[in-house]
Parts: C-alpha cells; structure tokens; sequence
C-alpha cells in the first residue's frame, strides 16, 4: 500500500467514525453520471467508461449495506440516452444487462426495475423481468434499477395506469377527478409503496435532476459532487452522508 492510499484509508475511517448513522438517509438515489468524460481524461474509450461506472456499483452498494440505508435508485439509463448512436447505446445495454444479472446473483439485493420496459429491446426487458422476479422477496437493500426511466415519462405512464385502472373499475371521469390526490398518483409510480429518497447524489460536477424522479424527490436533499462516477470514493460517499446528516430539513418551506 502506498502513502497516497494510506492517508486516503485514514481519512475515510475518521470521516466514518464522525458519522451520526441515525441520521442516514433510507432511500438514496444516485444519478450516475461522469462515465464518457471519466473515459476520455483516461484516455479510454466509452464503452470502457461505462465498464469502470458498472463495476463501481458493487462496491457502492456495500457501503449502503454498512449503513441503515433501505433502498436505493440507480439511474443507468434515461429514456434520452435511448436516442444515442446504435454504436454507443448496443454496448450500453450489454453493460447494464450483465450489471443487473451480477446484482441478482449477488444474494445481497431486491432488484426492481424502474421505467419504461416497452422502449426497451427484448432482451433488456427479459434480464431485468428475471432479475426481479428471482430476487423477490429476498432480504437486504431494495436496488431500483432506473433503465429507459424519465421523470416525466414516469408521471404521464402514472396518469395513464390510473385512468385504466379507473376505467377496469367501471368508475367515471368526474367520479375519478374527485378522488385524485396526491397519494393516489403516487400509488401509480413506478416506485409505488416505496419511500421518496431522502439523498439524491449526482457525481461529476453538472448540478442539476435533469428529470431524475421529479415526483418523488420533490423534498429531497440534493448532493453534487465534483468527482466522475468510476472514480467515485467511499470517502466520497461518507462526506455525502455527513453533509446530508448535517442538514435541517424542510418539508415545503
């Protein structure tokens, strides 16, 4: 072990051994973003980008296990990056199919896919049904994850079930229009039942949700760290603990 790498351990023990673990988030929702510009200061190419982001997966879901953290939202692919060139987004969708089969043997995990499953290709929907189905009911952190997800695409599918669901009842639209509130619409997200994320982290310095769970994260604490997601640290996501724990939160104020 080098010093580098030593100072680095110490300083991650002692940033953890400060953490309030009665402060910890349950649900924390990462927007994993850095992968492509991770690649090229590395001089890499982007599909090994998008590798190195997939493997640090693993290692970040350990460090919830530590803590007291439930559940958490990974979003691995927008329903804009759908749109990408066949070159780029063929290589992607193998990245996440083999992520989330490695998720699902893991035994640590629930697996549940968060999004739109009829833009994806056939095979991408069948690794995340199986990964969900085999991973039901099993104990340890729920693992939502976000493939072909927008926020806004999430909200018009929500609208869309409940009028269904309504019209399968046999319930009217001006008997349906009483009786919409909020609690109703989230009972139609794709994370229904779930608890709204406390912590939303976006690595690589952009600060912004473009579209990441605007329904659920609506009193979210929100971190953005400079740091690409491949080179995304413990010590980093411990600072993110300790600055959200440090935080008062307000509920609509």
């Amino acid at each position: 072990m080098n010093l580098r790498d030593l100072v680095y351990r110490l300083y991650a023990r002692r940033v953890e051994g400060r953490l309030d673990h009665a402060a910890v988030p349950k649900h924390i929702g990462v927007i994993l973003d850095g992968n492509r510009r991770w690649a090229k200061a590395s001089g890499g190419t982007t599909a090994e980008g998008h590798q190195a982001g997939a493997q640090n997966i693993s290692e970040f879901l350990g460090w919830c296990a530590e803590t007291d953290v439930e559940v958490v939202t990974l979003w691995l692919l927008s329903t804009d990056n759908l749109d990408r060139p066949a070159d780029e987004l063929g290589p992607l969708l193998t990245i996440i199919e083999n992520t989330v089969r490695d998720l699902a043997s893991d035994g640590r995990w629930r697996v549940h896919h968060v999004g739109t499953m009829d833009l994806l290709p056939a095979r991408t929907q069948s690794v995340l049904k199986e990964a969900e189905q085999s991973t039901h009911g099993r104990d340890g952190i729920l693992v939502n994850v976000a493939v072909g997800y927008g926020g806004r695409q999430e909200i018009a599918d929500a609208v869309r079930s409940m009028l269904l669901d309504a019209a399968d009842k046999g319930t009217g639209l001006e008997q349906l229009a009483d009786t919409v509130d909020v609690d109703l619409i989230s009972s139609h997200l794709y994370t229904s039942g779930q608890p709204d994320p406390d912590l939303v982290i976006r690595t690589s310095g952009e600060q912004r949700l473009s579209g990441f769970m605007l329904w659920q994260s609506a009193h979210s604490e929100y971190y953005f760290c400079e740091v690409f997601w491949p080179a995304f640290r413990k010590v980093d996501f411990l600072r993110a603990l300790r600055d959200y724990a440090a935080r008062h939160r307000r509920y609509g104020a």
